[in-house]
């Protein structure tokens, strides 16, 4: 077991660096008033002006066990996600959107084990329309429509694969608190996995917290599960920005419930993890 856990630890060293040098700002420089009000101007130029590469949704690293269940190294893994965008359009279309390319992968990795076997790799690639909301000269958020497709990329009974057309949106009701929702219409064209709207949900909704000098934040995502019941599956995130001017934050996840990842859907699960994520500016997307 020490040599397991040196070699974890030195594969964890090496990865968290290079998900640091991989992964860079969604838009430039954002200005913002002295409440945190952030001003339309500035987000304008970021997006016509700024860098076409960036960020999309939490880009993170993180390791640990399942809760309510006796720790073994089949159930104590890392799971790591990286998540970019890439903006098509010079200047806005229609109705004062822009075009992007998106792209999310999110991997589980049972470094204890023997082989170190990476169980599941998920990949969700998207194309869509993201539209900038202002009011009274304010930015409050944005607007997603995007066409994505989800899949674990194995063939035979352990295929998974689905399809759907998402709205989802992000709304600063206070400079520190963002609510978002996310609603999709699927198309599962996956053999193995029909029932996947029984786990994966059918729609998300949540909340995050940032403190006023933000250097820590909170979220919960809640994802509604198909069915008349109160079914939902959980993730609770908590972030602590690790130095004032850097965008990487100690950050610790519990998620409880299904579909977690795309393989083992069907199965439930309560995992708490620790570790490091590198977050898009003003807020995340889920």
């Amino acid at each position: 077991m020490p040599r397991i856990m040196e070699r974890f630890f030195k594969i964890l060293a090496v990865m968290v660096v290079a998900l640091a040098g991989a992964v860079f700002s969604a838009s430039g420089q954002i200005v913002s008033d002295n409440v945190g009000n952030v001003d339309s101007d500035s987000i304008r130029q970021a997006f016509d002006k700024g860098p076409y590469f960036g960020l999309y949704k939490d880009n993170y690293f993180i390791f640990g066990p399942a809760i309510g269940q006796r720790i073994t190294k089949e159930n104590t893994n890392i799971k790591f996600q990286i998540s970019i965008a890439q903006r098509l359009t010079r200047s806005t279309l229609p109705l004062g959107t822009y075009l992007f390319l998106f792209y999310t992968q999110k991997c589980f990795w049972n470094v204890l084990e023997n082989s170190m076997p990476m169980t599941d790799l998920n990949f969700n690639p998207g194309i869509g329309l993201t539209k900038p909301l202002f009011v009274k000269n304010r930015f409050v958020g944005k607007v997603n429509l995007v066409l994505e497709h989800e899949s674990n990329g194995r063939d035979g009974v352990e295929s998974r694969s689905w399809n759907k057309v998402s709205l989802g949106g992000s709304i600063m009701i206070d400079p520190r608190i963002t609510v978002h929702g996310k609603f999709w219409i699927p198309i599962v064209d996956g053999q193995n996995n029909r029932d996947i709207l029984d786990y994966c949900g059918i729609y998300q909704v949540g909340t995050s917290f940032m403190s006023t000098n933000s250097r820590w934040g909170a979220s919960v995502i809640l994802t509604k599960r198909r069915g008349w019941k109160q079914n939902f599956n959980t993730a609770l995130e908590f972030s602590y920005r690790i130095f004032p001017r850097d965008n990487q934050y100690i950050f610790v996840q519990y998620y409880n419930g299904y579909g977690e990842g795309l393989l083992a859907y069907k199965e439930f699960h309560s995992q708490l993890r620790v570790g490091i994520v590198i977050k898009p500016k003003l807020f995340s997307d889920y």
